[in-house]
């Protein structure tokens, strides 16, 4: 498997699941808020905080139904540069979603670690293009994508030398259906492009998460909110600073249950080596 790593952190199987918390637009627009949210994320045990970073304008039509919500949850990049500084001081990675060129301008110039390509810009070849050329580790999310798609964007990142992780993902908000899932896919999306794979949840709770790590996700996204009772736009799909907690707790048990796929050398046999029976 590729070396992928993010602010010095190895990402991997043999490596703790990566997990962070995705404030998006839960901020709503208040930098004040997301640094509440970074520093209750961090106190949670999340590896790292995922933001979004947007010119509204550039992102949807002025007449999409969601237009509204996201022009009052934009954060100026002067804005996130204090959140960037503000991380680093806490001593927690941070680090953002695209969606248009002058955002990856802004991100490189603030030394944005790791690039997040979202489902709906899978298939965007001239964004994932320029976020290619900044040469930062990339994870791009599968939700919607055919094999084919994935492929492709696959390629492109080989081509361009970067290294990368994909996490699978059902872009439902949130998703309701079990059948829907499919958690097998994260193991097999590991085999097929030999890169850390994991699971983007939007799904209620945290016990869908803890099945991904079970099934092979070495990175967990979760929506992040300080209360679903504050009217955050990804509320429903979204953990509180208890349940990130919870889940994360539960995650490193899970780890441990999991284990390294050893074979031998089990202390807790020794006493019972004894009893063995050769021919």
């Amino acid at each position: 498997m590729d070396i992928f790593s993010i602010d010095n952190r190895k990402i991997g199987e043999a490596e703790k699941t990566y997990v962070i918390a995705e404030i998006g637009i839960n901020h709503k627009g208040d930098p004040e808020l997301a640094k509440e949210m970074i520093t209750q994320a961090q106190a949670a045990g999340a590896d790292a905080v995922k933001i979004q970073t947007y010119l509204t304008e550039k992102r949807v039509a002025k007449d999409s139904p969601i237009f509204s919500i996201l022009k009052a949850c934009e954060l100026s990049f002067d804005q996130q540069k204090t959140l960037f500084y503000f991380a680093r001081e806490k001593g927690i990675t941070l680090f953002s979603t695209p969606f248009d060129d002058e955002s990856i301008d802004f991100l490189d110039s603030v030394n944005n670690p790791c690039y997040k390509v979202a489902s709906f810009d899978l298939v965007n070849k001239k964004l994932l293009l320029n976020v290619l050329s900044v040469k930062k580790p990339v994870i791009l999310s599968r939700g919607m994508a055919s094999r084919q798609e994935m492929d492709e964007a696959v390629l492109l990142c080989r081509e361009a030398g970067v290294p990368f992780a994909m996490l699978h993902c059902v872009s439902a908000y949130p998703v309701k259906s079990l059948s829907s899932l499919n958690l097998r896919a994260i193991k097999k999306i590991s085999e097929m492009y030999h890169c850390p794979a994991g699971f983007s949840d939007h799904t209620f709770g945290i016990e869908v998460a803890k099945y991904a790590v079970a099934a092979g996700a070495t990175i967990i996204e979760k929506h992040f909110t300080l209360s679903r009772d504050n009217g955050a736009p990804d509320n429903p799909v979204s953990v509180d600073p208890a349940e990130l907690q919870t889940m994360t707790n539960d995650v490193r048990r899970i780890e441990q249950i999991m284990g390294n796929a050893r074979f031998g050398d089990v202390s807790e046999e020794s006493g019972i080596l004894q009893f063995r029976r050769p021919s």
